[in-house]
């Protein structure tokens, strides 16, 4: 909508430059706000003080001359006010001539090209394939799929893309872990290491492989036996993550494992031409990346003294890998205690002579889990934490994805889970759900009554200053989603939404829909439909559903 006023203020400095009212060596960015106050208009901006300097002249002055030239079918009035504002009001029919474009798009509208098709790949999760998905994990996953969904509204061409860490100590941990609980389970006294992976997920792993194998590993070596746990450990959690994010309403597009990076030398090449660049230097028996000369703190460590590579190390590969398949722009979504990740990332790209600014780290922060007021404590070692599936179980899927997606990523988050389950107003999720339902409902209603809605119904007898607040928010949906894609913030959307249901309940309270009036029925009704549109694209972007009835 911003957009066709945008083009009419260009259209305006035209006719103003071409009156020799304005020089304009060159049209600046034309900015549209909406007033705080409604009463001021329906658009404002600033557009005149951006000028002052260039053109030299007040800024009231420019707003006056550009203002006589704001003639348009679509304009009812424009207003300088202040020192230079330009305070513009558009016709009704501006407004619902528009409107009409939402119900014949339908699952399309909000949708753009404004990302041009630019080729993204988004990494989000990537848990460690060493337990079942916590609540933490399901944030990342939440925001990681919304990002991702939003993108591709707006044009851009994504990819998803999870990270399988399946090499290191961890992976010899849960090899060993569920070595000795096999053992354990099999009638021999273990005294189970402290930093082993002591959750009971691991002894139904080890159950599994003795219905499968039986004794055949008790009178096996240890080197000969952690191959086979750990592999089966691995493929057993990451087909538990893979079922628990499915349910989630979470897919990929590739999974992609850190393993393979190894057995196509990946790593290797990477870190010989860093060395061949002199961007790599050995100390203390271990071979470190100089990424202090690239604004990093300090230098990393990329191989340790034992000859074991560093996660880093992988990493470095791994994003050399993601540009060499053409994307433009990478986007990882991290754990808050990830921070320090971002300048050595931002390093190592420039030493490879990439532009940092393909490489975007969102940091998502963490969750605290409330149930009956109290935090519920997580740690993936000991065993003690909240599961992913846990909690959708609990509250169901929507509620879940709704809650993790309500606030700014950035922001710490308090999930409630009393508040989460509750079916009343007091829980947002429910509350934009029931405005779809009872949108449905007066649809039902209406066919029960014979009243057989028409889309090409005349939309003039919608003239309640309420109905044209809903149908300006319902038209700024397309931008919101535009923003949201160049912010990447997801939590926009539930804003949007939350405020759009909000003005549809008052609304409802205070108007009847059906009545006697046929064309105001037929006209209310097309309003609805283009509401209810409005709410079921902004919950498919978020992985929410929006039931008919509740």
């Amino acid at each position: 909508m911003k957009t066709a006023i945008k083009q009419i203020i260009h259209d305006a400095l035209e006719k103003a430059r071409q009156a020799g009212e304005l020089e304009l060596s060159s049209f600046p960015e034309i900015v549209v706000e909406k007033p705080k106050d409604e009463k001021m208009g329906d658009f404002s901006t600033n557009i005149a003080m951006t000028l002052a300097r260039s053109e030299r002249k007040s800024p009231k002055v420019i707003a006056e001359s550009v203002a006589r030239h704001l003639e348009n079918g679509e304009l009812s009035q424009a207003v300088v006010a202040g020192p230079g504002f330009i305070n513009i009001k558009m016709s009704r029919e501006f407004f619902l001539e528009r409107l009409r474009n939402v119900v014949t798009q339908g699952e399309d509208f909000g949708k753009s090209d404004a990302g041009q098709g630019i080729k993204i790949l988004i990494e989000f999760v990537s848990a460690n394939p060493t337990g079942p998905l916590h609540v933490g994990h399901g944030r990342g996953a939440a925001v990681g799929d919304a990002l991702a969904r939003i993108l591709k509204k707006a044009g851009y061409d994504l990819s998803s893309e999870y990270y399988i860490n399946d090499v290191g100590n961890q992976m010899n941990f849960l090899g060993r872990s569920t070595w000795l609980r096999y053992r354990e389970l099999m009638g021999e006294a273990i005294e189970f290491p402290d930093n082993h992976y002591r959750g009971d997920y691991i002894k139904g792993i080890a159950s599994e492989i003795i219905d499968q194998k039986g004794d055949e590993f008790l009178n096996k070596p240890e080197e000969d036996c952690i191959p086979f746990f750990r592999k089966f450990a691995k493929d057993n959690i990451l087909k538990g993550i893979e079922k628990d994010l499915s349910e989630f309403r979470v897919s990929f597009d590739n999974w992609f494992s850190e393993e393979s990076l190894y057995e196509d030398k990946s790593v290797e090449k990477a870190v010989d031409w860093l060395r061949s660049q002199g961007h790599v230097y050995e100390k203390d028996g271990a071979v470190w990346l100089k990424s202090s000369a690239f604004d990093d703190d300090k230098d990393r460590v990329i191989v340790k003294q034992t000859g074991e590579r560093t996660y880093f190390c992988s990493d470095i590969a791994y994003h050399q890998n993601k540009i060499k398949r053409g994307f433009k722009k990478i986007i990882n979504l991290m754990g808050a205690d990830h921070h320090g990740y971002v300048p050595r990332m931002e390093a190592v790209l420039e030493a490879m002579g990439y532009d940092k600014k393909i490489f975007k780290i969102l940091l998502v922060q963490f969750v605290s889990l409330l149930r009956a007021g109290e935090k519920v404590s997580m740690s993936t070692r000991s065993g003690e934490f909240e599961t992913l599936a846990d909690v959708v179980s609990e509250v169901g899927v929507d509620a879940a994805r709704y809650f993790f997606l309500m606030r700014s990523s950035d922001t710490h988050l308090d999930f409630d889970l009393e508040l989460a389950k509750k079916e009343t107003p007091d829980n947002p999720v429910f509350y934009i759900q029931y405005a779809h339902a009872r949108i449905c409902s007066i649809f039902r209603a209406a066919e029960e009554k014979g009243v057989l809605y028409d889309r090409s119904v005349d939309l003039s007898p919608l003239r309640d200053d309420e109905e044209f607040a809903i149908i300006q928010a319902i038209l700024a949906f397309p931008e919101i989603v535009e923003k949201s894609a160049r912010a990447l913030e997801v939590h926009r959307i539930s804003h949007y939404l939350l405020d759009l249901v909000s003005r549809f309940h008052g609304y409802y309270s205070r108007h009847r829909v059906i009545s006697d009036d046929e064309l105001l029925t037929q006209a209310r009704l097309f309003l609805l439909d283009a509401l209810r549109i409005t709410i079921r694209n902004g919950f498919e972007l978020m992985g929410i559903s929006s039931p008919e009835k509740m």
